[in-house]
Formats: structure tokens, sequence, C-alpha cells
């Protein structure tokens, strides 16, 4: 594989497909990320999944020789981000996403009657909510295979807002009566980001507006001024009491 060269991004893209398309048991392949959305620069990664029914092998995947790391299916925790990989594909950078039709099946239903859970999940402050795979379908380019595209469900769209603001307070809440009488800035700066990432997918929520990532969460939820109230952070008690209630009114006031 070392010797592709691919100077144009379609044919490069149209080779990957195809390439994941042979996979066993995979129905569709998708692009996500920013190149789905248009909001792409040169550098940006190709974000890919690759949809499958029943049983998927990573090994075939692994056997295509591209340079990187496969991991197992439920290698990333087992949940809705249940294992990829991590590829350089012709000097790209390519990640490729597991994605179970049962489990995608099945919670898009979820979130059609307005219920989801939450997980955990690396490099993401407030984690995700399992309705994420509704979201994938709603916002990535199906690149071979047949997907639903659902629309943000009224359900949802009246149940989301409410928790996510729930667990934004109770975040708050624990640093104001735990970190904030100790003087621990650290972890009062930590719950205020978080906080604020949680309000945010509570804004999105509330407009109907599907969320797969947090990395423009802020900025599209219009709580980009949260910076502010971070870099005025004072060391002592009463000021890290103070920062907290001035985080909970500005987020509060946005949702």
């Amino acid at each position: 594989m070392s010797a592709m060269n691919f100077a144009d991004d379609d044919v490069f893209l149209a080779h990957v497909t195809e390439r994941l398309a042979t996979l066993s048991g995979v129905q569709a392949v998708t692009l996500g990320g920013s190149r789905a959305q248009g909001t792409h620069t040169a550098e940006s990664d190709w974000d890919m999944a690759v949809y499958y029914r029943g049983a998927f092998e990573p090994a075939e995947l692994r056997a295509l020789g591209w340079e990187g790391e496969v991991f197992g299916v439920g290698d990333w925790g087992g949940g809705v981000f249940n294992g990829g990989a991590w590829l350089t594909i012709d000097g790209r950078r390519v990640d490729v996403h597991y994605r179970d039709l049962g489990v995608v099946e099945h919670e898009l239903a979820e979130a059609r009657a307005g219920r989801f859970r939450w997980e955990p999940l690396m490099f993401h402050l407030a984690g995700i909510p399992s309705y994420l795979l509704a979201a994938e379908l709603a916002v990535n380019q199906v690149l071979d295979g047949e997907l639903p595209r659902p629309a943000y469900p009224q359900a949802l769209r009246k149940a989301a807002p409410e928790a996510w603001l729930g667990r934004a307070r109770a975040t708050m809440q624990y640093a104001r009566s735990n970190n904030a009488p100790r003087g621990q800035h650290t972890e009062v700066a930590g719950a205020i980001a978080v906080a604020a990432m949680q309000a945010g997918h509570a804004v999105l929520a509330a407009r109907g507006e599907w969320v797969t990532n947090e990395k423009r969460l802020l900025e599209r939820a219009g709580l980009r001024g949260i910076d502010g109230i971070l870099a005025g952070i004072g060391r002592s008690p009463e000021a890290l009491e103070a920062a907290l209630a001035e985080a909970q009114l500005f987020l509060l006031a946005a949702v």
C-alpha cells in the first residue's frame, strides 16, 4: 500500500471506500467529521466508519496492509464507540470507526422515543450521549450502501436539554460544596469547563441540532464567553465560589 499515490482526494476517498466496503459484514461506509460537513482544512483527518451487521473482523482490516493501529471490537469501551483504527493511507491520516448496525438501530429508536444514556469517552469533557449514533446518521455522508438519515426527534428535543442541564447543575453544585471551600483551584476550573460542555449539549438539543463531538460545541452554543470566567478565577475559597456563581449564571442564561 505504500506505493499508492493519489493526488486527487476524491480518487483517494473512492479507493479507500471500495476497500472498506469489501470487508465481511460491512453494509455501508460513511465519511464523517469536518470533511463530511465541509469545514475541513488540508490538514484535517479523514473520519470514516464501517457499518456492519452481525460480526466484524478487525483482522480483515489489518490485512489490507495500511500503516497504523487496528483495534479490536470493544477495545474502546464497548459502548457507542466500540472500536476502530488509526491509519495512515497515502500519507493521509484516516480514522475508521466500527458501527454495529444492531446497536445503531436500537439507539436511533431510543432517541426517537426521547431516551438516551450518557457514556464517558476519552478527550470529551462532558462525555457523549448515546444518540450520537443517530447524529452521525444525520450528518455524515454515505459513500457506499444505504443508511437512514433521521431528523432530530421532537421527543429528544424535549427530554435532552433538561437532562444535560441537570448534569451541569450537579457538576457546579459539587464544586461549590466540595472544591471551592478547600481552595481547590484546578478542580473548580475543571468543573466549570465540564459544566460548560454539558450546557452546550443542552443548548443545541433545545435547538434540535445534532452534536457529534465537542470540537466546536461552545462556539455553536454561544458559550465561548466562559473563557473569560475561567481566565479570571482567583485562588481563595471566596474567589472560587464567586467564579462558580458567575459561571452558573452565564450558563443558565444561555440555556
